[in-house]
């Protein structure tokens, strides 16, 4: 039995311009599918993708709001100017010789096509044929996967450092999203952002409020060395995560708005604000941050003056088919105990129904059973009057013949 593919959707960003160009909310827009809100906007970031009934009805909804804003586009478009009438040329004759003479110019020479007279010495020669495009060798799904993580990982790791402010959770963060890459490679490889959206499992998993609570992560990392780099680190960290996450993101990484607005699930003003708030919390701290300028060179330098390194792509793929496959066995190993215990709980079970003995309860107002004792003064007189009696009882009288 084969699997029908998956209905394709355009990509994230795009689904996230059509919505904007159709003038919708999320939450309208997650009404119309039958989804929640938080679910419109994972699909929009990239973070998960729709699947079975809902993917259909998203993408039929994707297709209808494309088809619109294409009719929009065209009513507003200008109409085409008319092509221009093409003058005649002018027939130029040769001011003398003959008509069979070729006319020729003293700078290119004879006009093309013109053939060579014959005993000139001068043969046309072959056409030149084209050299094929060399050809790329496909590479395997380990080759490109090895790529990305060359090319994007030492980084990202730099800019989970400015996140967290510790070296071991961001070089951590970024090997965990690449192992989660790995895992869901087909679709990380069809993305148009690779590298976005690895970075956004990167900071999720740098920015978690559950890694507070790992033993590892509660001893303090030692400061950078540098005052100023120090001072700019705290000011980082005394921000909000969605606060610094969206500083970082614009000044830092480079992304326009939009896009730092798609990747931190957010609206485009609500970006806009974080952003503004950020830069004047650090501004406040360091006023000569106020420039974007200077503080996208200040964030630049602080990240790259830490010794940060990032492991082997081979040991980050094999780290994370390790344990895929620990939880694969896992799952198989707990899945089994529940059968067993099913099982003995099935046969273990009594077949029929038992009724429970009731717990004993006091009766009241039922005296007492009394035991035999010793005999009253009356008691004794009727028991000697009745021994002194015959037995046999009074004489019977005999009937007489008349």
């Amino acid at each position: 039995m084969t699997r029908s593919p998956a209905t394709p959707l355009p990509p994230p960003k795009a689904r996230r311009r059509l919505r904007e160009a159709a003038a919708l909310t999320q939450t309208q827009l997650a009404t119309r599918v039958n989804v929640t809100r938080a679910t419109i906007r994972a699909w929009e970031s990239g973070r998960t993708a729709p699947r079975g009934r809902k993917r259909e009805a998203y993408a039929r909804l994707l297709k209808t709001l494309a088809e619109e804003d294409a009719a929009r586009r065209t009513r507003s478009a200008p109409p085409p100017e008319p092509a221009p009438t093409p003058e005649p040329t002018p027939v130029l004759e040769p001011v003398s010789g003959s008509a069979s003479d070729p006319v020729s110019d003293p700078v290119s020479g004879p006009e093309k096509g013109s053939e060579p007279e014959p005993g000139s010495g001068s043969a046309p020669g072959p056409e030149p044929v084209p050299e094929p495009a060399p050809e790329h060798p496909a590479l395997t799904p380990a080759q490109a996967f090895d790529a990305l993580y060359e090319f994007s990982a030492p980084a990202l790791v730099r800019q989970a450092y400015l996140l967290t402010g510790r070296r071991e959770l961001a070089r951590e963060s970024v090997e965990r999203a690449f192992q989660t890459a790995w895992e869901r490679w087909p679709e990380v490889a069809r993305d148009r952002d690779p590298v976005g959206w690895v970075r956004a499992t990167a900071y999720e998993f740098a920015l978690s409020p559950w890694q507070r609570f790992r033993p590892r992560h509660r001893q303090p990392e030692p400061p950078p060395a540098d005052p100023g780099d120090r001072t700019l680190l705290n000011a980082l960290l005394r921000l909000g995560p969605q606060h610094r996450r969206t500083l970082v993101l614009y000044d830092g990484v480079g992304l326009d708005l939009p896009e730092t607005a798609a990747e931190t699930e957010a609206s485009t003003p609500a970006a806009a604000n974080r952003l503004l708030h950020a830069r004047e919390t650090v501004a406040g701290r360091l006023p000569a941050l106020a420039d974007p300028r200077v503080l996208n060179q200040r964030l630049t330098e602080l990240a790259s003056a830490e010794r940060l390194w990032a492991a082997k792509p081979t040991g980050v793929r094999k780290g994370g088919e390790r344990r895929t496959r620990f939880r694969t066995r896992a799952a198989i190993a707990f899945t089994v105990a529940l059968i067993g215990a099913t099982a003995l709980t099935v046969r273990t079970a009594p077949t029929h129904y038992e009724p429970a003995v009731s717990p004993g309860v006091a009766v009241r107002g039922v005296p007492p059973r009394v035991a035999p004792g010793s005999l009253s003064e009356a008691e004794r007189e009727l028991r000697q009057k009745l021994r002194d009696r015959l037995q046999d009882g009074p004489e019977r009288l005999e009937p007489r013949l008349e």
